[in-house]
């Protein structure tokens, strides 16, 4: 028997933590355009590491300092609501600010901001790949 794995960032690692399952794709890299960044555009996205801790998504990667997302955060301000292109289906999304853009551009070498999807949004067309 083998333990399911989960992928709370979409394309990059997986965790194993059961707890992980209700945060499975919850969040996605894209790029300066809004298209989702699968791991077609490269092996880094796989190369980052994530975790669960203490309410947090935790974002580790070579080179790099640690990198704190909180879980569970209620967005009422629709200043960082955005529109988001999955498999060629626009979806809704919240980004998550500079500081994970600013992470995850400098990690990738391409502009890039993290954005977790909208919880009221539709459902997005995950491909078959993580």
């Amino acid at each position: 028997m083998t333990d399911a794995v989960y992928f709370p960032i979409a394309a990059c690692g997986g965790v194993s933590d059961a707890d992980a399952a209700s945060y499975d794709r919850r969040w996605l890299v894209v790029d300066d355009k809004g298209e989702w960044l699968s791991r077609t555009h490269g092996d880094a996205l796989a190369g980052i590491e994530v975790g669960l801790r203490f309410g947090y998504l935790v974002v580790r990667a070579p080179g790099m300092l640690r990198l704190d997302i909180p879980l569970d955060v209620i967005e009422d301000d629709d200043s960082v609501r955005r529109k988001a292109t999955v498999a060629g289906v626009e979806v809704d999304v919240v980004d998550e600010g500079d500081l994970a853009a600013t992470w995850l551009s400098t990690y990738l070498g391409r502009p890039c901001r993290l954005a977790k999807l909208d919880p009221e949004g539709q459902q997005v067309p995950w491909p078959d790949a993580r």
